[in-house]
């Protein structure tokens, strides 16, 4: 099951890579040669989402190693550690794009005239817009079917590209067809975009460092973990209730009474039964640990 998953987010990843070559390529040329300086950035952009393809690739992989000596919980936060990555490439892209922007929008207000592009700029980014789009729902799609953080953040990426094209393509349409004065529009939308940019950075960045914070579950997900370990017959007064995210999967451990009078093979069938009813309903991969006490 794990492989399968693993050669699917290989698979949409590699796709997304090969497009995002493709639209490298274009926008570079569509850059220089339409004269356009607002395209060439959008090829960075295109750049830095292709270098994110790349983390995910090598990270997912890894992500998915079985435990060892040297990582007895498993090797997700990788995963995690991913999705970190690429959420800090975002920041970085809209941060970029902002700055860029008001410097060109201060040197128009200077009476700085930015030079007008070529009809292939204006191509290119309306292509940019069309396959950024269908790759971020697809990605998406894909992602959350697999519960894959670090695919639904790399979908977020291709999202932010072609929010961005639609800044540049705002421009270079303005440029072209209501004359030179109005090549402002391209800086103005591109700050604006910058922003939503920003936003879904911070969306993806947050949750991680709550996850490599050992950020505990949420109250509703620890509710319902005593909810079900309360409902077996013999059990009470369930505390010292530990939970965490371990990159897809969670790890769950706390401290039960029982009765003391129990043999120690009932004790342990018990334990054992409520250790696989919380994996059968929070996955198998769930890490599980039960302190038995006896009551009297």
């Amino acid at each position: 099951m794990e492989k399968q998953r693993e050669r699917q987010i290989y698979k949409v990843t590699i796709q997304g890579s090969i497009v995002n070559l493709g639209l490298i390529i274009l926008k570079f040329y569509a850059g220089f040669f339409g004269r356009s300086a607002a395209m060439i950035a959008d090829a960075v952009h295109s750049l830095s989402d292709f270098i994110t393809d790349i983390v995910v690739i090598a990270f997912v992989k890894t992500a998915q190693k079985p435990k060892d000596t040297g990582h007895a919980y498993g090797h997700g936060k990788f995963e995690t550690l991913a999705t970190l990555i690429i959420g800090i490439f975002l920041f970085g892209v809209g941060v970029g794009i902002a700055w860029s922007g008001t410097k060109s929008i201060y040197s128009v207000l200077q009476g700085k005239l930015l030079p007008s592009p070529g009809i292939i700029a204006l191509i290119a980014a309306l292509a940019t817009i069309l396959s950024k789009e269908i790759l971020y729902r697809y990605t998406i799609v894909v992602g959350k079917k697999l519960n894959s953080s670090a695919l639904i953040a790399n979908g977020w990426h291709h999202r932010s590209d072609a929010l961005s094209s639609i800044g540049t393509t705002v421009g270079i349409g303005g440029a072209i067809f209501l004359g030179q004065k109005w090549t402002i529009l391209d800086p103005i939308a591109a700050v604006i975009v910058s922003f939503f940019i920003l936003r879904v950075a911070i969306k993806l960045i947050k949750p991680c460092i709550d996850e490599l914070m050992e950020k505990s579950l949420p109250e509703d997900i620890k509710n319902e973990i005593s909810k079900m370990v309360l409902s077996f017959d013999g059990v009470s007064d369930l505390h010292n209730l530990h939970t965490r995210k371990i990159g897809n999967n969670y790890a769950i451990e706390f401290h039960i009474r029982m009765d003391g009078n129990s043999s120690l093979v009932q004790t342990h069938d018990k334990v054992t039964e409520i250790e696989q009813k919380l994996k059968e309903h929070f996955g198998q991969a769930t890490h599980v640990n039960i302190h038995s006490e006896p009551y009297i």
